[in-house]
This record gives structure tokens, C-alpha cells and sequence, in this order.
């Protein structure tokens, strides 16, 4: 399973995807802002005390208050 579910690169402004201009200096390489997500899965368990289940939209969720890794 991946460990981040999407990675956004963060582009300057002034920056295109076509080219560098050329009164722009790169200064560095580009830095990616990660994002995790729940976890999918058809059967959620609670992992720890700090877990919780919560049914949302007719779905069942499990979400933790010490180890936000936990969400299901």
C-alpha cells in the first residue's frame, strides 16, 4: 500500500510547466506537499482506546483522537 495516497508539487508563481523564464531564478528543487487519507477497507476495527466509530452519509467510519493514522 502506498504511504501517501496524493502528492501535489508546489510551482512558484511565475513558474510555468512549459518552461523556466528568464528573469526567473530557480533557487531549489521542488518540494512536494503530502496529503494522507484513510485507509479502505471492507471490515474497520477499532486499534486503540482512542478510537471511535462514526457512521457518516450511511458509511462507517473509524476515527482516532491519539493516532490520526487509525482513520478507517
Amino acid at each position: 500500500r502506498p504511504l501517501f495516497t496524493r502528492v501535489r508539487a508546489v510551482i512558484p508563481p511565475g513558474i510555468h510547466h512549459v518552461g523556466l523564464p528568464s528573469t526567473v531564478a530557480c533557487s531549489g528543487p521542488v518540494v512536494p506537499t503530502l496529503a494522507r487519507g484513510m485507509k479502505v477497507r471492507s471490515s474497520v476495527k477499532v486499534m486503540c482506546d482512542g478510537c471511535s466509530i462514526v457512521i457518516r452519509k450511511g458509511r462507517v467510519y473509524v476515527v482516532c483522537s491519539k493516532n490520526p493514522k487509525h482513520k478507517q
